[in-house]
């Protein structure tokens, strides 16, 4: 007997596929619209083709900026993951003082990311912050409105001390998941203590470090609030990333065609590094089943 399908069910999924519509497709196509047209108000737009694309790939203002937001991110990646890895390795496994430490790492994360900015920004001027004033009274040249050295230093441990916590925490869950029956094994063979991270706590816990390192990338590969906040990109254009860089093109100079291109370039750089990711995520779990 042949089963008779519903497509009732699709007007349940109807609404969902209306917002996602209005909220992504439309505002993408817009974009892309954009992309393509040169404008000087009054809804008149000029065929361009590709030349926004052609402007923005030898532009050396974008080379900079990438230059800038590829070596922030991997500068976060090369300090949170290992220093994520080795909080959840000492922290408690169960009791009270888990809860206590579990609760703790995740208040971070619940900071928005403005107030995150603001805070960091009181915290390090020289006048009144607790860092600038107490680095300037122990004799440290320390002021990152001005030096860019000292602007990077600011943004970089700010942005460690607000996701840190977040690559703990899924490492803490993958070493959760560690039958204790792993380390009585490991006991019984008198392995060492880095035999036990190099050959049972770390391939079981590769499958949440590549969700850890995708998402520590993508968020800091897009990362604008706080720096903004903080520095405003400056000084100069030091801490100006490729969001800022895009912000400062769209809302300051207005110049909507270049913009779009540009965020759509950006757009494709990050669906491109998540695809990687996916993908080498999927070949584990493949891996691990077999």
């Amino acid at each position: 007997m042949e089963k008779t399908q519903n497509n009732k069910a699709w007007f349940l999924v109807l609404p969902v596929l209306v917002i996602v519509a209005f909220s992504a497709v439309l505002p993408l196509m817009t974009v892309v619209n954009y992309s393509m047209n040169d404008t000087f108000g009054q809804n008149e737009f000029f065929w361009n083709g590709l030349g926004w694309f052609e402007e923005m790939i030898t532009s050396d203002r974008m080379h900079d900026a990438l230059g800038r937001q590829v070596l922030f991110s991997v500068i976060i990646l090369v300090i949170e993951v290992p220093l994520g890895i080795f909080i959840a390795l000492n922290m408690p496994k169960k009791g009270f003082w888990a809860s206590f430490c579990l609760v703790l790492m995740a208040l971070p994360l619940l900071i928005p990311f403005n107030v995150v900015g603001t805070i960091w920004q009181i915290f390090g001027r020289v006048d009144i912050g607790l860092l600038g004033h107490g680095l300037a009274a122990i004799g440290i040249d320390y002021n990152y409105t001005n030096d860019p050295f000292d602007a990077w230093i600011t943004i970089i441990v700010m942005d460690v001390w607000h996701w840190t916590s977040l690559v703990a925490l899924l490492c803490y869950a993958g070493l959760q998941s560690i039958p204790q029956a792993y380390y009585q094994a490991a006991r019984i063979d008198q392995a060492s203590r880095w035999s036990v991270f190099r050959f049972i706590e770390l391939p079981k816990m590769a499958g949440v470090l590549l969700i850890a390192v995708l998402l520590r990338f993508m968020d800091s590969f897009m990362i604008y609030t706080e720096p903004f906040v903080v520095t405003g990109g400056g000084p100069g254009n030091s801490t100006t990333f490729l969001s800022i860089d895009l912000v400062k093109m769209a809302v300051g100079q207005f110049d909507l065609g270049p913009a779009a291109a540009f965020s759509l370039m950006y757009f494709l750089v990050i669906l491109l590094v998540s695809w990687v990711f996916y993908t080498v995520m999927t070949s584990l779990d493949k891996a691990e089943t077999k």
